[in-house]
């Protein structure tokens, strides 16, 4: 993990388009770092839901999280009704927030 933050470091150039470059691989070296960081904090849980006997329930409705979801994706914390009901939430939570800012503009 402290390999991949050495990508996030401000490097400096005198020409521009490194400049440019340089931001380029620090902004996706941050999305890794974030996206990695994510993934373990969800395999965390879902290790704890297995210590805990609530592994394959869902968190928000409480039914069984089909087999075939968890096979696919096994540190999956909600049915997939449930989960594609959070993403729209967030989806409209982003999209609200982007047109906030651009009406604040």
């Amino acid at each position: 993990m402290l390999r991949k933050r050495d990508g996030i470091a401000i490097e400096k150039s005198a020409d521009q388009m490194d400049e440019i470059q340089y931001a380029s691989e620090r902004d996706l070296a941050i999305r890794n770092v974030d996206r990695e960081s994510n993934l373990l904090r969800q395999v965390k849980a879902a290790l704890q839901r297995i210590h805990d006997g609530s592994f394959g329930t869902c968190v928000e409705c409480e039914w069984v999280i089909s087999p075939k979801r968890l096979a696919a994706v096994p540190w999956a914390s909600r049915c997939i009704e449930c989960q594609e009901a959070a993403d729209r939430d967030w989806q409209e939570r982003s999209e609200s927030f982007r047109l906030t800012l651009v009406n604040a503009a």
